[in-house]
């Protein structure tokens, strides 16, 4: 299910990722992880009802109402909200289910096994890409959006 040669395969022969959850909050864990996988070449979509837009892309109310073809769905939903999730990711197609990081859902995963999806649960996207394909650095994963340097303020001009 999560062996380093299926993690191979789901990332390398997928491009359009649609993110269940995602928040337009720069600082939720689904927002840095779906910009750091659209910095590195993946189409994300984003899925939530609360926002029209997030990171440039439209953003849909479910599943279901997406008009792309998507590879991946990557859950960050609590474990208990994937079933119907994955029931849509069936029904639209999809060719994965990718569930992140304390999500897991054996139900969800014998339904997508079934129909013929790939399942990972129980891992982030971002951390597998960057461990995979050589993304992670000595200090961790590098996201260019956390910084341990310390931020200085740029000089305001005055006016005379």
């Amino acid at each position: 299910m999560s062996n380093i040669a299926t993690l191979q395969r789901v990332l390398s022969n997928s491009k359009t990722i649609a993110v269940v959850g995602l928040s337009a909050d720069w600082f939720r864990p689904s927002y840095f992880a779906a910009k750091y996988m659209q910095e590195h070449g993946y189409r994300i979509i984003p899925v939530n009802p609360k926002y029209d837009e997030i990171l440039g892309e439209k953003c849909y109310p479910n599943i279901a109402s997406i008009p792309h073809k998507v590879d991946i769905v990557d859950v960050f939903r609590k474990s208990e909200d994937v079933l119907p999730i994955a029931k849509d990711a069936v029904a639209i197609g999809a060719k994965n289910l990718w569930l992140q990081i304390g999500v897991i859902s054996d139900e969800a995963r014998v339904l997508c096994e079934a129909a013929g999806l790939t399942v990972v649960m129980d891992r982030c996207v971002k951390i597998e890409y960057a461990r995979l394909f050589g993304g992670l650095h000595w200090f961790g994963v590098n996201t260019k959006i956390i910084s341990a340097r310390k931020q200085i303020p740029k000089p305001k001009l005055i006016k005379e």
